[in-house]
């Protein structure tokens, strides 16, 4: 083996050790999968907020219905709507999972409002959530807790 084959197999390997913890954390449940789970750091008392992808690699429509989590009593499925010149938040009854399409849970659109925090949400930690779907069932996943001013989640090596 040349050096330069042994660095690319080391590279490669490397590449594959070094896996986002996005990527890291995908959780499947039938045709879902679920992909990047995360929340900001936030005390106790608080509201959180839970974000994620969720694709829908089947050729049934699903939906997510309901989410629970023992560090919140209340966890709400919830959209951003313009009002004038003010972008507020809003509960929906469910998130429509269109068969073959990946939704998106962002900060500024869809979320999970995680309400009245029994607990802090410390940077570094996970917290458990329940997920509810029309199809699938129900699937826990954990959220990646990041800082307090996170856009996304962090891509750990």
């Amino acid at each position: 083996m040349t050096i330069l084959t042994r660095r690319a197999a080391i590279g490669a390997a490397a590449s594959l050790l070094c896996v986002p913890a996005a990527r890291a954390q995908e959780v499947s449940a039938g045709a879902l999968r679920i992909a990047g789970p995360w929340t900001r750091a936030m005390r106790a008392g608080g509201t959180g907020a839970g974000f994620m992808t969720i694709r829908n690699t089947g050729t049934a429509p699903d939906r997510l219905v309901a989410a629970r989590s023992p560090v919140a009593p209340v966890v709400e499925l919830h959209t951003h709507v313009r009002d004038g010149e003010v972008m507020r938040m809003r509960p929906v009854p469910a998130i429509d999972l269109p068969a073959g399409q990946a939704v998106q849970l962002a900060p500024g659109g869809l979320h999970l409002m995680l309400i009245g925090l029994t607990q802090a949400l410390n940077q570094g930690g996970r917290v458990p959530v329940t997920l509810v779907f029309e199809r699938a069932g129900e699937v826990e996943v954990q959220l990646a807790v990041e800082g307090a001013g996170a856009r996304g989640p962090a891509h750990r090596h």
